[in-house]
């Protein structure tokens, strides 16, 4: 299963925005920062295809996924109708893993990542590990019972978290109630950006 391993602030830092969802004091001091030793130097005035490329970056960063399945995954919504960039949201919002962290099962995407990974998360009363399956409207998703008596996932639990439209939300069981649309999110890309990148 490939993933990302190396270090998740730098991440955020060639970004310039939080996309791996840490809240640490020191991620936050350090996002104006560009990671490298020269990180400060490059600074210039990016060109039409690269602010397009961070556009597509910040995505891939954000939900976990790399390069390959990526273009395939916006290639493919190209074909299909509809506006591309409202079903590029739908799909990567509709990651198991991605709605384990949105239902407050996770602190992070690779927290929740790895809780599917390692079979503590429940899809229609069936084990399912793998992070990137598609859940269908209706679907139930709950945690496996051994990590509803984990310390660090009954403490998240105690958080009040806002439930977005999509889902609903019960204890330990979570539902996607309807496909999201894009004004239900609030992300830190432009989908018409990465459209653009993948139309060259």
């Amino acid at each position: 299963m490939a993933r990302y391993t190396g270090p998740k602030h730098k991440l955020a830092r060639r970004e310039g925005v939080n996309v791996i969802d840490k809240t640490s004091a020191s991620l936050q001091r350090r996002l104006t920062l560009t990671p490298g030793v020269h990180g400060a130097k490059r600074k210039r005035k990016p060109s039409e295809f690269g602010i397009q490329l961070r556009e597509k970056q910040k995505a891939k960063a954000m939900y976990g996924v790399l390069e390959k399945q990526f273009k395939n995954l916006v290639q493919k919504l190209q074909k299909q109708k509809g506006e591309t960039g409202e079903l590029l949201i739908q799909l990567l919002e509709t990651r198991l893993d991605n709605l384990v962290y949105r239902l407050g099962f996770a602190k992070t995407r690779f927290m929740s990542r790895q809780l599917v990974s390692h079979g503590h998360i429940i899809l229609n009363g069936k084990k399912m590990t793998i992070p990137s399956h598609q859940v269908k409207e209706g679907d139930v998703i709950a945690l496996g019972t051994k990590m509803q008596k984990n310390i660090q996932v009954l403490k998240l639990m105690e958080e009040e978290k806002v439930t977005l439209p999509f889902l609903e939300k019960k204890g330990t069981v979570g539902k996607l109630a309807r496909m999201p649309k894009r004004d239900d999110i609030e992300v830190p890309f432009s989908t018409q950006l990465i459209v653009e990148y993948y139309s060259r």
